[in-house]
């Protein structure tokens, strides 16, 4: 892996996992079913920073946000485990332009958004096209949760040989040491980076 230090910042992005409305505002699909974490809700106000700086740098901002495609009946098409998972899913929520769906007003707007109907980013979405045809060759990755749509984005990046730094404290999940462990077991697939170093490494004069 190439030291992140020697990355051409104009051709990194930064992007998160699912920071929208339906997982974080209390008015959300998750919200509304009392299901939260504090470590996730932190999670916007401490990434915005990066977006900006990286920006600055000529790098972009990518939002990949879960998607729940509405059946003809307007009921969402939902795995049968997802269902099971998390009974309180319904019509409306995580629907493609729908309040839920929206990445969160922190992060708003992003440069491109990615639709996903599983885990990761890469899975059947736009992601490689919009990689390749604005010559981006890194990620920087946060979001939610931790050992679920963040370490399967991660893993398929390294896969197709794609640079990453994942942001250490820039990711969440419902339980600290299930956070804890996907960290120690993506050691080996990704470059690991506190939000404030993220921060000093992308404000840095070159």
């Amino acid at each position: 892996m190439s030291d992140p230090q020697t990355w051409d910042l104009s051709k990194t992005a930064l992007i998160t996992i699912d920071l929208q409305n339906d997982f974080i505002h209390p008015k959300g699909a998750y919200g509304r079913a009392g299901q939260g974490a504090e470590a996730i809700a932190a999670l916007p106000e401490r990434v915005a920073p990066l977006v900006k700086a990286l920006r600055a740098k000529g790098g972009v901002y990518i939002s990949a946000q879960f998607t729940l495609v509405p059946g003809p009946d307007g009921e969402p098409l939902i795995a049968p485990h997802l269902k099971q998972l998390r009974p309180f899913l319904g019509k409306g929520d995580f629907e493609p332009g729908g309040f839920g769906h929206t990445v969160v007003d922190t992060l708003q707007p992003a440069d491109f958004v990615i639709e996903k109907v599983a885990y990761s980013a890469f899975y059947q979405t736009r992601l490689e096209y919009i990689m390749r045809a604005m010559g981006i060759d890194n990620l920087i990755l946060g979001g939610i949760v931790t050992n679920g749509g963040v370490a399967s984005t991660l893993r398929d990046a390294h896969l197709r040989n794609i640079e990453t730094v994942m942001l250490s404290d820039g990711c969440a999940a419902f339980r600290q040491d299930v956070h804890d462990a996907t960290l120690l077991s993506l050691g080996t697939v990704t470059h690991q980076m506190s939000c404030a170093d993220a921060s000093a490494w992308l404000e840095k004069d070159v």
